[in-house]
């Protein structure tokens, strides 16, 4: 299939909520009739003053598509916790060790070279090579042709999403997000005026499943982007691979464009060391994007490094829009890039290890509590666990922050599907857990009584 052309924003246009339209008025009218009451105000000698005027404008705002997004409810726990020393913060997705030494060795030994100047947009080409060798290593499907001019290197794995979105949607274009999700990937598209829409997974005793046949509808012919993250935040969900087929499929009739989140691909706890993806059943011209990062797998969150993996005439129009947006990556963050993937398999099989035996032990805690239903993930690096009664996730963190100390993040935050759930990183050792554990019980029990 050939690529279509990119366009560029239209101005001022409605305000999209979360995952459904708003009839809201443009903020500027707004602000420009109150500036006029003001002046009327003014020379009819009925003044408010102009402190108390200015604090009611809204022409100082951006456009209506940023005031209209969500803030982050996890910053939101995150900042209630802020200067104490004595939280258990588990609200973030990060591991708790520091990225392995031979890697920093390796941006360190790059930085004393000198190697501080600008790089090529889509990054060094021996790190896309190494990628691209790397990814075919994975995924061993020869009508992918998964070769390094397909790859373009990025300033992180969220930047990879904003990138890619960036050269697919236009205003009011209609994305499809399967959730509960991580916020950034339902939010993104809103900022470029797309209209999303959202697919709720279910959940039972079982875990987190995807209703395909709810999802084949919502890809409609004139759906121009499906995004999906599986292995998932903040659920663990995992697609199979006949859901990835019958979704390939529907993509390819419609000519829809499939993002998928790929950051937690080898964080998965079956007996494969990696998940499903769709590159095992892809052709190289199909309208799939892959997003990539190397925070997650190589302990490397910091280090704000990722890639995309794209048809190869799309990574040649990609490199412009890198170079409006961040230019390139750093030389020695790539550097640091470069050894990971080379020499970085243990480091992932390690982590891969350390957090299956995290995931069994505090799913294993949850479990002990009294209305709470916590089935282990197959994937990722999260217990997204639902608590009988609970109807107001971010209040409810926040009290844990405030009573005992315990950081997690609300369930509210990955959309309205979240709702009653909490999210655990269980990315650190059992002592950790089980100090959280407990304080999370006395939380529950001080919440029960009130």
């Amino acid at each position: 299939m050939q690529m279509t052309s990119i366009t560029g924003l239209q101005s001022e246009i409605a305000e999209s909520r979360h995952c459904r339209k708003s009839s809201a008025k443009p903020v500027m009218n707004a602000a420009f009739s109150k500036k006029s009451k003001r002046q009327r105000a003014k020379r009819s000698g009925r003044d408010d003053g102009d402190n108390a005027a200015m604090t009611q404008d809204t022409h100082l705002l951006p456009r209506e598509r940023i005031v209209g997004l969500r803030a982050s409810k996890i910053r939101e726990v995150a900042n209630a916790g802020m200067g104490r020393d004595d939280v258990l913060a588990f609200w973030f997705g990060e591991p708790d060790e520091v990225t392995p030494e031979f890697i920093r060795n390796a941006a360190a030994e790059s930085i004393a070279r000198g190697e501080t100047f600008y790089s090529h947009n889509l990054g060094l080409p021996e790190l896309r090579a190494a990628i691209a060798a790397y990814l075919a290593r994975l995924h061993p499907n020869t009508a992918s042709a998964l070769g390094p001019e397909r790859i373009a290197l990025t300033s992180s794995g969220v930047s990879a999403l904003s990138l890619a979105a960036q050269c697919l949607v236009n205003p009011g274009d209609r994305v499809v997000c399967v959730t509960p999700l991580w916020p950034n990937l339902v939010e993104i598209p809103k900022i470029l005026g797309a209209d999303v829409h959202c697919v709720a997974l279910d959940f039972d005793d079982g875990g987190w499943r995807l209703d395909l046949d709810r999802l084949l509808a919502a890809l409609t012919p004139d759906t121009r982007l499906c995004i999906l993250n599986a292995p998932n935040n903040p659920t663990g969900w995992t697609l199979t691979r006949a859901e990835q087929r019958a979704i390939l499929e529907r993509c390819r009739r419609h000519g829809t464009w499939l993002l998928s989140d790929d950051a937690y691909e080898r964080l998965v706890f079956g007996a494969d060391a990696v998940a499903p993806s769709f590159f095992d059943l892809a052709d190289r011209d199909d309208r799939l994007i892959s997003a990539n990062t190397f925070s997650k797998a190589w302990l490397m969150t910091g280090w704000r490094l990722g890639w995309l993996v794209a048809p190869p005439a799309f990574v040649e129009e990609l490199g412009k829009v890198i170079e409006y947006n961040t230019s390139c990556a750093p030389v020695f963050v790539q550097r640091a890039g470069l050894a990971a993937i080379e020499r970085g398999d243990t480091v992932v099989a390690r982590t891969r290890e350390r957090l299956r035996a995290s995931r069994d032990h505090l799913c294993a805690g949850l479990a002990t509590l009294p209305g709470v239903h916590a089935p282990p993930p197959p994937g990722a690096m999260y217990a997204f666990f639902r608590i009988d009664g609970m109807t107001d996730s971010l209040a409810f963190c926040k009290n844990l922050v405030s009573t005992q100390g315990l950081g997690l993040a609300p369930g509210a935050a990955f959309g309205e599907e979240g709702e009653g759930y909490v999210r655990w990183c269980f990315a650190s050792d059992h002592a950790r857990l089980d100090a959280g554990l407990e304080r999370l019980r006395r939380g529950l029990e001080g919440w029960r009584r009130r």
